[in-house]
Formats: structure tokens, C-alpha cells, sequence
């Protein structure tokens, strides 16, 4: 049990006509009932974020063939196109929210496509959904600075507690950056657990505040999509994400030796 790895599925939005800032990481209305599809029929069990992690902490049994189908952000195609095929099958859900994009008191404007209001999130979370924090504005966290850092952590669980009237247990890391110093500080605002993406499966040794996921975009085929939630070539899937990834982090390291990205040490 201890050595299970769980495939969790990264959306973003669901949307037949994306906008170009959300196009690539998006899929279409019709690939998400596909692919939704091919979960049913290989008898894989949906879990939310906080079920996973709670089974892991406690060491009881995860149930057969776990996956996590969770979306970033907060875009209103999850609540439109999502939540029907979702609802058709019974399937739970995580969805971490952005909350100064959500259309509502807290808009900040900075949303990059057509985002959810709190009475879609307020629907979701009603059906089933878990509802987590992705942060306030959006920011590499691993950039700000401890106040900056604290304040967009807090701001976003402020604010889901208030709309929803619950505690947000879960929290995403924008863009999947994160740090001894961020993950400590998720820890500290009283997330129980939290998601990076690294491309690869998750699993327990990876432990709670570090779980990888695996990216569902727009030219992920179904056959594509059957090999990742199979667990199958998913190194070799990601092979070049992963080659970026090491180049931009080579640059982030040399701008802030230099001095141009200015934080605390981790």
C-alpha cells in the first residue's frame, strides 16, 4: 500500500474556444467526456486531494485504482462543461482556486480567460468538489518575500472560508514552484496538504506538501491520456517538460545570484 502510485490529473480549463493565454493547457468540452470516460471503464476510483492524503496519513487502504482529477485556477468551463460529466458519473473532484481571478468582491482582474463566480464555485463545492487554495494573484511563490509570501497564503484561505464556510484543506502551487521556505509557510497557514506537478505519479514517500501530478492539455490524445492514467511512459511523455523545466531553473538560480531575483534562503 505504501509503494502505490496515484495518477493526479492537472486541468486547467475546459473550453471549446480557449482564449490564447489558457489554449495549450486547455481541453476541449468533448476530450474532458472522453477522457472521463476511460477512467469509468477501467474501474478507476476518483478521490479528492484531501481523501488521498488523509488515507496516506493515516495508513488505512486507498480504494482500488485511485486517480485525482483536479483543475487549477478557476476557470468557468470546470462549472459548464465539467461538472455535468463529473455529476454523470459520480466522480469527485479537486479544484484550487486563484481567488483574486474569481469574478466577485475580490476580482483583482488579472484572470487570463473567463473565470468562475462564487455561486458556480459555491455549486461545485455542493457537488462534490473540493474546493482548494491556489493562492490570491497567482505568483511564483518562491520569488516573494516572506510578508508578500504569508499574505497571498492567508488572503486565499481568508477568502474561501468566508464565500464557502469551510477551511480550505488542500492547496496547489502556482505554476508548481515551491520551496523548503513555501511549503513550510503552506504549512504554517494550515493547509493539510498540497500539490506541485513534476510530471511523474504520486506517492507517499513523496510526502504531503510535495505530490506530483501529471499535465492534461490540449494534445493529449486518448491514447496519450490512457497511457498516463495507466502509469505507463510517463517519464518518456514528459521528457522534454522536465528538460525545460531544469533550463529555467538553471536561470532563476543564476538571476538570483546575481541578485535580480531577491528572497530569503530557504
Amino acid at each position: 500500500m505504501t509503494d502505490v502510485r496515484v495518477p493526479i490529473l492537472m486541468y486547467h480549463a475546459v473550453a471549446d474556444d480557449p482564449g490564447e493565454a489558457t489554449r495549450a493547457l486547455s481541453v476541449s468540452p468533448g476530450a474532458f467526456a472522453e477522457q472521463m470516460a476511460v477512467l469509468a471503464d477501467r474501474g478507476l476510483t476518483p478521490v479528492t486531494t484531501a481523501e488521498l492524503a488523509a488515507r496516506w496519513r493515516s495508513g488505512r487502504p486507498l480504494p482500488a485504482r485511485p486517480v485525482l482529477v483536479t483543475f487549477d485556477d478557476g476557470y468557468e468551463g470546470v462549472h459548464r462543461h465539467a461538472l455535468p460529466v463529473l455529476a454523470e458519473h459520480g466522480f469527485p473532484a479537486t479544484l484550487f482556486v486563484s481567488t483574486g481571478w474569481l469574478r466577485g468582491p475580490y476580482d483583482t482582474g488579472g484572470g487570463p480567460d473567463t473565470m468562475l463566480g462564487w455561486d458556480q464555485v459555491r455549486e461545485l463545492a455542493g457537488a462534490g468538489v473540493e474546493i482548494g487554495g491556489h493562492s490570491h494573484s497567482h505568483p511564483q511563490l518562491d520569488r516573494l518575500d516572506d510578508r508578500r509570501l504569508r499574505s497571498e497564503l492567508i488572503l486565499c484561505k481568508e477568502i474561501v472560508s468566508d464565500q464557502l464556510g469551510r477551511v480550505p484543506a488542500s492547496f496547489a502551487y502556482p505554476y508548481g514552484y515551491s520551496s523548503r521556505r513555501v511549503r513550510r509557510a503552506v504549512r504554517e497557514t494550515g493547509y493539510a496538504q498540497a500539490l506541485a506537478v513534476g510530471n511523474g505519479l504520486a506517492r507517499r514517500a513523496q510526502g504531503p506538501y510535495a505530490l506530483r501530478r501529471v499535465t492534461v492539455r490540449r494534445s493529449t490524445d486518448t491514447a496519450a491520456f490512457e497511457r498516463l492514467v495507466e502509469g505507463r511512459g510517463v517519464a518518456r511523455a514528459f521528457a522534454r517538460d522536465r528538460a525545460l523545466t531544469k533550463g529555467y531553473a538553471v536561470v532563476r538560480r543564476t538571476r538570483r545570484a546575481r541578485g535580480l531575483i531577491r528572497r530569503p534562503t530557504d
